[in-house]
């Protein structure tokens, strides 16, 4: 029986994880959650790859763009030759944009879809088999709060994640056989790089006057304000660590919390508090 890996949480306590000897595959772990839950899975003994378009320094690191099946099979088919197996994937990669949906390029709209959804997808697709083989192993789906409070003026973004909970959803009842465990967790604001990469609109029609702008500053000071990737971190490697994990958990207390309210409040007070707060 592997150990467990005791780490600093809030208030002085310390959670047990038990992922030693684990393989651990986590995309983007070059920066931001990503990072701190390689560094987490590195920490507490698991052998962590790492794929990415940027080398990850500190782990064993595949370049390779996820939005391109070809080079994500390839990237794959190496882990497989090199460990033999894979226990753990963390589907982390994911990109921003914000803007008026009417004046969204559809070349960004196919290019969020491309990397959040698709990149996802098409990393499922290659690392399941692997699973399958070994007798099972566990996928932690990074999605967003925004999932199921869709933000006004970042729409696409929105609309990506609530894909990827989805996905992961029905994913877990089509791989639950193979003892494959699927589950999701939905960071809220996290203070990491995200912020100054998201993609914003040139251009934003006038009608909109300065709401676009002031929605934008209001995401970005939360995010600035937000949680250390460290948080998700821990909840990302508690999940791994599961027997049976649940098919989604908020990524904090404070965002449990409104994900909770989303499901007993009127879903026009829902919009209408999301609105009052972005739009």
């Amino acid at each position: 029986m592997a150990p467990f890996c005791f780490v600093p949480h809030f208030q002085g306590l310390f959670m047990g994880f038990k992922v030693k000897n684990k393989v651990v595959v986590v995309t983007g772990a070059t920066s931001g959650i990503g990072k701190a839950s390689a560094e987490l899975f590195k920490k507490c003994g698991a052998q962590v790859v790492c794929i990415a378009r940027r080398t990850c320094d500190d782990f064993y690191s595949i370049s390779a763009d996820i939005t391109d099946a070809e080079a994500v099979k390839s990237a794959v088919r190496q882990i497989k030759q090199k460990f033999g197996r894979i226990d753990v994937l963390v589907n982390n990669a994911g990109m921003g944009i914000s803007g008026a949906v009417e004046d969204t390029e559809i070349s960004d709209v196919r290019a969020i879809f491309g990397l959040n959804f698709f990149g996802t997808l098409n990393v499922i697709k290659e690392v399941v088999p692997v699973m399958r083989e070994s007798g099972g192993g566990t996928i932690v789906n990074v999605s967003s709060v925004a999932a199921e409070l869709s933000i006004p003026f970042q729409s696409f973004y929105s609309a990506t994640k609530a894909a990827v909970s989805s996905l992961s959803a029905a994913l877990r009842g089509e791989l639950a056989p193979f003892g494959i465990k699927v589950c999701a967790v939905l960071p809220g604001d996290v203070k990491t790089d995200f912020t100054s990469s998201r993609r914003k609109n040139v251009h934003d029609n006038p009608a909109y006057g300065d709401r676009v702008e002031r929605s934008v500053a209001v995401m970005e000071r939360d995010e600035r304000n937000g949680l250390p990737p460290s948080a998700i971190a821990r909840i990302i490697v508690k999940l791994a660590s599961r027997k049976n994990p649940p098919v989604k958990v908020a990524g904090g207390k404070k965002y449990a919390l409104f994900l909770f309210l989303n499901k007993i409040l009127p879903a026009r007070l829902v919009s209408y508090i999301v609105s009052k707060l972005y739009a």
